[in-house]
């Protein structure tokens, strides 16, 4: 039976799917799900193999075929002269055959980190890893540098390196306002699917994350930063609306999301950690609090930020949300008191 190529791509990238995910009765599964028999299911797995996207790694057992690419550029050759060359050289060839949407999270994405090494880093070198199969591309960018958390500590006067990384959630922090605007690590966190910034043996990101796949990558660069960003071939995403969803009407950055979990490694309880939150977020007119996998707040964290900030910056709209029960009950109480 022939399928329109529409169906057939779901298939593919269907089968790719299982595969990564360990499925060694693969063209069973997917033969039940799509309605097909188990032989096209053989014939489109040959037909990836000849390909060069899979490889047999013993019977009913495959693997992704992944390309690994990897530059070095150098400040004193003129290399971070300009963000444009760096796309072009390092990352260009590898994405200009996948869809508009995505180069253009990627042109984005990729200008934006190398151009924050051009600027704020004072790296001499520069390493760029491009890791690469059907369904998705990694980019890790990795600069001997000052360091990312050292510079904004420093320069904001910062008493720790958990502060600045706290104030990278919210977005419009630089320490070059005349010619950054402080947007470009926030919107890029975003945008695409995985985005890591290790660095002064921190970690900052938006995402979940596998402890050993972090250090393997953070040992590559023992100083400066490492950037990590992962996106699918095959999103459907654009970067319009990410950044429609922090803007307001007339395009202006309004909002910002906190995930808390990402910076406190329990559930917040003091109201210096809540004043540690509400720091810069005058700057906003709505700030989403994600209490996701938080399991308990405490009473003055919450008094401090949703009744002291609140009553302080009416003008301010605080957005809890994925609250469980324990923690709604602290809210209610704090902001019914």
């Amino acid at each position: 039976m022939k399928f329109n190529e529409e169906k057939k791509q779901s298939i593919i990238l269907y089968l790719l799917e299982k595969m990564q995910q360990g499925d060694e009765e693969i063209s069973k599964t997917v033969s039940e799900v799509f309605s097909v028999n188990q032989n096209t299911v053989h014939t489109y797995i040959n037909e990836l193999i000849q390909k060069n996207i899979i490889k047999r790694i013993r019977r009913g057992k495959y693997e992704l075929t992944k390309h690994e690419y990897c530059y070095d550029l150098k400040r004193s050759k003129g290399d971070l002269d300009s963000d444009t060359y760096a796309y072009d050289h390092c990352l260009l060839p590898y994405i200009d055959e996948l869809s508009e949407n995505v180069q253009h999270i990627w042109s984005y994405s990729f200008s934006e980190m190398i151009n924050n090494v051009m600027d704020h880093s004072s790296a001499e070198n520069v390493s760029v890893w491009i890791e690469q199969d059907y369904l998705s591309t990694d980019v890790i960018i990795a600069d001997d540098g000052v360091g990312i958390f050292e510079k904004i500590k420093e320069y904001f006067g910062f008493s720790s390196l958990d502060e600045a990384i706290c104030e990278l959630f919210k977005g419009k922090l630089t320490t070059d306002s005349k010619n950054h605007s402080g947007e470009g690590i926030f919107f890029t966190s975003k945008m695409v699917d995985d985005f890591f910034i290790i660095s002064s043996g921190k970690i900052f990101t938006n995402n979940k994350y596998d402890s050993s796949r972090i250090m393997n990558i953070a040992d590559k660069n023992e100083k400066g930063t490492c950037v990590v960003m992962s996106l699918s071939n095959f999103t459907q995403k654009t970067p319009q609306e990410i950044f429609d969803l922090y803007a307001d009407v007339d395009g202006g950055f309004v909002k910002t999301k906190i995930p808390l979990k990402n910076i406190f490694g329990t559930s917040p309880v003091s109201r210096s950690q809540a004043k540690r939150v509400c720091s810069r977020l005058e700057k906003f007119q709505e700030v989403i609090i994600d209490f996701e996998d938080l399991q308990w707040m405490g009473q003055g964290f919450a008094h401090q930020l949703f009744v002291v900030f609140a009553n302080e910056h009416p003008g301010i709209r605080l957005v809890p949300i994925n609250m469980n029960e324990d923690v709604t009950k602290i809210y209610n109480h704090v902001i019914t008191a």
